[in-house]
């Protein structure tokens, strides 16, 4: 198993989910585990599920969106822990709409979290780990960045801009000894999808559906995708870059 003792790491949108599978996965890894998240009760208790597990964890409230507030949880977590080893730009928000049905409301929406919420934390934490010429991080993208999905107009073209986003840090970054990937899952079952489902008139046969999407004939699951990341944080990808991991499932496969 991928190990991470003794590596100080941050994960955005850690109060539920992929999210928090990621920082569960790190914490049972070794990693002390900081959670950011605009969700004040369920990073709480996302991080002291961690320490009940008798792992180290704390959380900062802040959204990704705001520059401040991802400089503001910089600079504290650099003044308690002393560095920041991995970061996980997981914070992300969904839109169903066509450009017939999106506003330029939602648009915006999903590019200050999806996009410019990866680039508000990587500024203020990657500066340090230049500094230290070394650290990974890893940027949840999504089969939506690599293929255009139906009905996720605004959502694909933050993900698309997300790969990119990583593709071009790790060019410029290769030489200070930073990492960048991203992973691209196709669907994860998570409470967001949950809560989707409860929007259909036939919950069972638009899960159903969702799960033929992808050639194994289910949707993923959060610890599945916590897995990939553990093994971009770790020192066993020394030699992986500017990649984008997809897992979803065969979606792709036949596009």
């Amino acid at each position: 198993m991928f190990k991470l003792h003794d590596r100080i790491a941050l994960v955005t949108g850690a109060a539920s989910g992929i999210g928090r599978a990621i920082a569960g996965c790190f914490a049972q890894a070794g990693a002390a585990v900081l959670i950011v998240d605009t969700d004040a009760a369920g990073g709480a208790e996302a991080a002291a599920s961690i320490r009940d597990g008798g792992g180290q964890s704390a959380f900062y409230q802040a959204d990704v969106s705001d520059a401040r507030q991802c400089q503001a949880v910089a600079d504290a977590v650099l003044q308690e822990y002393g560095r920041c080893d991995v970061l996980v730009n997981n914070a992300g928000v969904g839109h169903v709409g066509t450009v017939l049905t999106t506003g330029g409301d939602d648009m915006d929406r999903l590019y200050r979290v999806n996009v410019r919420g990866v680039h508000n934390m990587s500024a203020a934490i990657v500066p340090s780990m230049v500094q230290r010429r070394r650290g990974s991080v890893i940027n949840m993208a999504s089969i939506a960045g690599i293929v255009a999905v139906r009905q996720r107009y605004a959502y694909t073209m933050t993900k698309f801009a997300v790969v990119g986003l990583t593709k071009s840090m790790a060019v410029d970054l290769a030489e200070s000894g930073v990492r960048v990937n991203c992973i691209c899952p196709a669907r994860v079952e998570t409470p967001w999808i949950q809560q989707r489902l409860k929007e259909y008139p036939d919950p069972a046969e638009a899960y159903r559906e969702m799960c033929q999407t992808q050639l194994l004939g289910r949707m993923g699951r959060p610890e599945e995708i916590a897995a990939a990341a553990l093994y971009l944080a770790s020192d066993e990808s020394a030699f992986v870059t500017g990649s984008c991991l997809v897992i979803d499932g065969g979606w792709s496969a036949g596009k």
